[in-house]
């Protein structure tokens, strides 16, 4: 009578944590799927890759972190332009060298402490690097929002009601909405835009019918080119910098210091790791979801077989073959609306960076590293060497670290 009362109780507990992964993983959606959709890669295999990654992720911090691992937006910009530049491959190569580098800081951690990171990518550093991140990304999601990129009869306007309503509904939830619906602001913006995109006749749901309940996500592997290995690298400064505040802000939920136990070295092993794997995979990316934070402070469901769970869901899911075609159906014009916010949002946090570390930009040193990195990011600057070219973020990423190197403090 005991044991089947103990089997009871743990069969009720694990279907409650089967239902929680699932609500977690649908917190994280929204974002997870927007990456591969903005960049060319499959939204199938990010989904695999964010379940695989999270899985990896447990097992290099012994357990004891409850996160969620997907798409990272700051590699939004980077994919785009390695996609165009080099091919798909070679972007992978690259995203495959991204995720050694974060072994690299795992490295350094483990051998000079924690406080590495903060010698190496002070707040001036890397607060303008995020802002040229969010800053460059500008014209694409306006071109985007103004259905520049697609191809139809309807006449501008509908397009820009579209778009904006995308985004204003994304603004109304993340600002007003309470408790769990407060979570997934993109997910109920993609909603509304696409709703009124089926209204305007802008949606083909032939793809949709035509596509099979279950196929294998479209696997892509990498080829390694050494443009786009150099071009990827500097990218990691601004999710290296996400991730030690990810960590930090679990820590204060949870009251358990996660530098410390399993340490940041594990974390930061464990991200890269992640990401390596996504990136031979052909998924982007994967690094700590601070929406699937909010969702754990909200629930203060603190298990990390929760995570396990919404790692298992996402694996499931990536094998659906509906579900690639139903995210391929939303209109660009619907997202448009949407990068609007986030790459503003990208940008505001660089400009957070600054503020919270009181970094004085009347200070010469300080000025001119700032200044260099934008307009050198937002003006477009190229250094052409012949066979290699170094621009966008790459070149403001080694700007900005020699100059915080060899400018004196004084």
């Amino acid at each position: 009578m005991v044991s089947k009362n103990i089997s009871q109780h743990l069969s009720k507990h694990t279907l409650l944590d089967i239902i929680t992964g699932a609500q977690m993983l649908f917190v994280a959606f929204g974002a997870l799927v927007l990456v591969p959709l903005l960049t060319r890669l499959d939204p199938n295999v990010a989904l695999f890759t964010a379940g695989v990654g999270t899985l990896l992720f447990q097992i290099a911090t012994r357990g004891k972190v409850p996160v969620f691992l997907a798409s990272s937006f700051a590699f939004i910009a980077p994919i785009s332009y390695g996609v165009k530049m080099w091919g798909v491959a070679s972007t992978l190569g690259g995203l495959v060298a991204a995720g050694l580098v974060f072994m690299l800081f795992a490295f350094l951690v483990k051998i000079n402490g924690a406080n590495i990171i903060e010698r190496i990518l002070p707040p001036v550093v890397t607060g303008p690097i995020i802002m040229v991140i969010g800053l460059s990304l500008a014209p694409v999601a306006v071109k985007m929002a103004m259905g520049s990129d697609i191809e139809t009869s309807l006449p501008k306007y509908q397009l820009i009601i579209i778009s904006m309503a995308s985004l204003i509904t994304t603004l109304i939830v993340a600002i007003w909405a309470k408790g769990f619906v407060k979570l997934v602001p993109i997910i109920s913006g993609i909603i509304v835009g696409y709703s009124l995109s089926i209204w305007f006749g802008l949606v083909n749901f032939q793809p949709i019918i035509s596509a099979p309940w279950f196929s294998l996500p479209h696997f892509s592997y990498p080829e390694f080119q050494w443009q786009a290995i150099l071009y990827m690298i500097p990218i990691v400064i601004a999710p290296t910098i996400e991730h030690v505040g990810d960590i930090m802000a679990i820590s204060s939920v949870t009251g358990k210091d996660y530098t410390k136990n399993p340490g940041l070295q594990r974390t930061l092993f464990g991200d890269g790791l992640a990401t390596s794997v996504a990136g031979f995979l052909g998924g982007p990316p994967c690094i700590t979801y601070a929406e699937v934070i909010g969702a754990v402070t909200l629930t203060r469901n603190f298990k990390t077989r929760v995570m396990t769970w919404a790692a298992i869901w996402a694996i499931v899911m990536s094998f659906v073959g509906k579900v690639g075609a139903f995210l391929a159906s939303i209109p660009s014009v619907v997202m448009g609306g949407i990068m609007v916010l986030l790459f503003g949002s990208i940008a505001s946090v660089g400009v957070n960076i600054l503020v919270k570390h009181k970094v004085d930009l009347s200070i010469s040193r300080n000025m001119c590293i700032t200044a260099l990195v934008l307009v050198f990011g937002i003006g477009g600057m190229v250094f052409d060497f012949g066979n290699y070219v170094l621009q966008g973020i790459s070149l403001c990423g080694i700007a900005a670290i020699v100059l915080n190197l060899i400018l004196p403090h004084k």
